[in-house]
């Protein structure tokens, strides 16, 4: 069975090589924010024979088609996930670089009401929370 990343590239009519459904395997199976070189390293283990060019081509196409979504999490690195099925925004541990995702109601809903109350219907946003875990000092 395709993984849902390959099922998006052909619904969009995408020509898909051996190396682009083993890239797209690769990003459909991630369930961290990788980043090029990362996904480079796992579709490498999986084909030897592609290249980091390949990687970079197919994830920036992936990206320009909207079946990829980029992220910039402060860390000098662009992450990459699949588009979400669901909106959910993200928690980072800046001690680790761990990635959490999230969804919370109420922050929708704030949100929203902000837009509103500023004359504007929301149509779209990102929401990155950058923290370090309470229980950090308590090793300390």
């Amino acid at each position: 069975m395709p993984f849902r990343l390959e099922v998006l590239c052909q619904e969009k009519g995408l020509k898909m090589t051996e190396q682009r459904r083993v890239i797209a395997r690769v990003l459909s199976e991630a369930t961290d924010h990788p980043d090029v070189e990362e996904v480079y390293r796992r579709a490498a283990e999986i084909d030897s024979r592609i290249s980091i060019a390949t990687v970079y081509r197919t994830v920036r196409l992936f990206e320009e088609e909207k079946i990829l979504e980029k992220h910039d999490f402060g860390d000098g690195r662009a992450r990459y996930e699949e588009r979400p099925l669901q909106h959910h925004d993200h928690l980072i541990d800046v001690s680790t670089g761990k990635v959490i995702e999230f969804q919370n109601h109420e922050i929708e809903e704030l949100q929203r009401k902000i837009a509103e109350q500023l004359g504007y219907q929301l149509v779209n946003h990102r929401l990155e929370l950058y923290g370090m875990p309470l229980d950090r000092d308590k090793d300390n």
